[in-house]
């Protein structure tokens, strides 16, 4: 199976190529290209500091990463730590938000044996660590020929992946050959990723919680002050809202705004706001222009913002959820005492979406009754009081996972220096 997978990347290559650079075009910011193709400049490692390899994909693998850095900075400067994205926008999130947290940033090599064992030369990591679900042949069989320990940490299947996943279980069967330890987020994932051929398979949480429970940069307050938001009026925060969903829930939220509910709209991809704009069928400052709320309407197309400005919402709603695209993050809001109203589609966070509703802190809808859904709940304000304890119940009793990840990384990392 590896060497049918390396046959068959360079001959797909004038599929797969083109259509990643078509990607990278439609952003506003490029990759470095040396990077994707393996080049780096690394001295050669400091023997007494052993070097750990983290990938994380892009801006929500990043902030995902965030708790487990700093605990790991918590535990000293031991380690040298290499911080691997692959998309421009999560290079932008590391930049601003990871800052100090990791020793280098480097955008991840594409798949190609020739760039990732070039790769592992240059860096010879000890441990290599990837977030979330990134999986790559070459990546992790390049890892073990460099003698590294090889980590998936806040590991997740989604209920879309597993069953395309099981397919092709023996190339998965492959790979985890070359996959030490799969730290899961929840029983569920262990179980999936165990069917799939992985070994060293352990329930460690979701980092997502310790993200979503940092000690913010402005109060709720500055936050409405900055952003045009007025205390006197209900405001609705629309987070990480998709392109597929814009024609369907777009217009919703002008007519949330034209009832007088100030709505604050937070797109996934920022390159999509133009598409955004056009389905809301009126105009509506952006927040990257300086812009501040104009008829109870804003858009948030800044990077690292919207889980601070959920403070100022008496109510979010989640995007991803309202077309079949598995949801997004409703934890941030959550650790602010924010209830949340998302879509159906919420494979993703499937565990986190399920005990929401059971106690009360978030609710399914529809685009069809998005906008009374909302208004109603608004409107009841001791339920919405119940709704905002029980979410920050829900974070506070879900916190510590990243502790678990650095100190398993840590540990791997010492036992490594110590056989230097």
């Amino acid at each position: 199976m590896f060497f049918f997978y390396n046959i068959l990347v360079p001959i797909l290559s004038p599929i797969w190529a083109p259509w990643m650079l078509f990607r990278a075009w439609r952003r506003k910011e490029q990759p470095i290209w040396k990077e994707r193709t393996g080049s780096y400049h690394f001295a050669k490692p400091d023997p007494a500091r052993p070097r750990l390899w983290l990938h994380a994909v892009s801006v929500g693998e990043v902030i995902a990463a965030l708790p487990i850095l700093r605990e790991l900075r918590k535990r000293g400067e031991s380690v040298e730590i290499i911080l691997s994205v692959t998309t421009s926008s999560g290079h932008q999130t590391a930049r601003e938000q990871a800052k100090g947290l990791a020793d280098h940033l480097i955008y991840f090599p594409i798949d190609v044996l020739r760039f990732q064992m070039s790769a592992m030369q240059q860096i010879q990591p000890k441990v290599v660590a990837i977030m979330e679900t990134e999986l790559w042949m070459n990546h992790l069989w390049s890892a073990k020929v460099f003698d590294a320990e090889t980590f998936l940490i806040n590991g997740r299947i989604s209920d879309r992946a597993f069953p395309r996943s099981s397919k092709i279980r023996p190339f998965y069967q492959t790979m985890f050959k070359s996959l030490d330890h799969a730290l899961m987020q929840t029983p569920t994932d262990a179980e999936r990723i165990t069917a799939l051929g992985a070994k060293g398979v352990e329930v460690f949480g979701n980092s997502k919680f310790d993200q979503a429970v940092g000690v913010p940069s402005r109060t709720p307050d500055e936050w409405r002050e900055e952003l045009g938001v007025s205390a006197a009026k209900k405001c609705v925060v629309v987070g990480s809202l998709r392109a597929e969903e814009f024609a369907a829930v777009g217009p919703v939220f002008t007519e949330l705004a034209g009832r007088g509910i100030q709505v604050v709209i937070a797109p996934r991809h920022l390159e999509r706001t133009p598409e955004l704009l056009q389905s809301l069928g009126a105009s509506a400052p952006r927040r990257s222009e300086g812009r501040r709320m104009v008829n109870n309407l804003l858009i948030l197309d800044t990077y690292g913002e919207l889980g601070e400005v959920y403070a100022v919402a008496d109510l979010a709603i989640i995007g991803g959820g309202f077309a079949d695209l598995g949801g997004q993050n409703l934890i941030q809001p959550m650790a602010l005492g924010v209830p949340v109203v998302c879509g159906p589609h919420m494979q993703n966070f499937r565990d986190v979406a399920d005990a929401a509703v059971a106690a009360g802190a978030a609710r399914k809808s529809s685009p069809a009754t998005l906008a009374d859904d909302v208004q109603s709940w608004l409107a009841d304000r001791e339920q919405l009081a119940r709704s905002a304890a029980a979410a920050r119940t829900i974070v506070a009793t879900n916190v510590g996972a990243s502790a678990r990840y650095a100190d398993t990384l840590m540990k791997s990392l010492s036992s490594t220096a110590k056989n230097v």
